[in-house]
């Protein structure tokens, strides 16, 4: 007679391993990605939104302070909310008869000096970035050692040259300074290092020449860095007081920002003008950064390189 014996059935490696890890609470492989689908954001933003809010508090109560009154700016405890809108500061700075000129003072100075610093940044990067000549580490070194000199150091002898040029009392005191600063080359030199010069080397077997090269091929791949340059050099350049100060005796050559000072008188101030005059002057700032966002976090792959 034959017995027949049936052993119950074991399971096999890959499935005691798979029901083993079940029970003891490990992540699987497919757990990861729907765990992170629960947050439709990062959760680097749960920090990061707090701490923007935090750095927008005084410009939203700049916007806030200047549709207030001078008697509820003033107020102690201040007002956090206006009673109701008051526009009188922007009126008084609007029909400021000289507000219009330093606005177009302002403006002109800012923007040639973003048109030189891009041109001259470009020309002294490139050859730093792509040219070897004698002296040239020298050259650079020095350039680079002179973003170390506060400018406390040098607003006399340069008020010097400007008075021996005869520009004092104009903005070609405030535009010449500023013409080309060691910061707009050193950044563009560094970006035009970090393209391969393959792309420069087929141009130049097209005939083009150096300039051409860097017309042509090199400044269309550098927008990032462009315009880093130009949105920084706008903002120096707008927000900047101390030298204006120094340099402009006139008020029809003030910038915006050293005429927002005369707003603020000996015995008394305007706070509601003052706050309408700087909510003015940081418009500009402003549209310029949120214009030029996107070309920060642009990457030479997107504006060029592929294929």
């Amino acid at each position: 007679m034959t017995t027949t014996s049936s052993s119950p059935t074991l399971p096999s490696a890959s499935a005691s391993g798979t029901a083993a890890a079940a029970p003891g609470g490990l992540t699987g492989p497919a757990e990861g990605p729907a765990r992170r689908r629960l947050l439709p954001f990062s959760p680097w933003h749960l920090l990061l939104a707090p701490l923007s809010l935090v750095f927008a508090i005084p410009l939203i109560w700049l916007v806030i302070s200047s549709v207030m009154s001078d008697a509820e700016i003033n107020r102690f405890p201040p007002a956090l909310w206006p009673s109701r809108i008051d526009l009188s500061g922007y009126r008084y700075v609007i029909g400021n008869a000289m507000f219009p000129r330093w606005f177009l003072n302002s403006l002109i100075v800012s923007v040639t000096a973003v048109a030189s610093n891009l041109l001259l940044g470009s020309l002294g990067g490139y050859a730093f970035a792509r040219m070897r000549f004698a002296g040239s580490r020298l050259l650079l070194g020095l350039m680079l050692a002179t973003m170390a000199i506060p400018f406390q150091l040098t607003m006399i002898p340069t008020f010097l040259v400007m008075k021996q040029l005869g520009l004092i009392d104009s903005l070609g005191a405030l535009i010449v300074p500023s013409l080309v600063t060691p910061f707009a080359v050193f950044l563009l030199r560094q970006f035009f290092l970090s393209l391969p010069r393959e792309l420069e080397e087929a141009a130049w077997l097209d005939g083009c020449s150096r300039l051409g090269v860097l017309f042509r091929v090199v400044l269309p791949l550098s927008r990032p860095a462009l315009s880093t340059v130009a949105v920084l050099t706008f903002l120096t350049t707008w927000n900047d007081l101390t030298w204006p100060l120094i340099a402009i005796n006139h008020d029809t050559q003030y910038t915006l920002q050293l005429g927002l000072t005369t707003f603020q008188g000996l015995h008394h101030t305007k706070w509601s003008a003052v706050m309408a005059g700087n909510v003015i002057t940081v418009l500009p700032v402003l549209l310029a950064f949120l214009f030029a966002q996107k070309t920060f976090i642009q990457s030479i792959t997107s504006s060029g390189l592929k294929g």
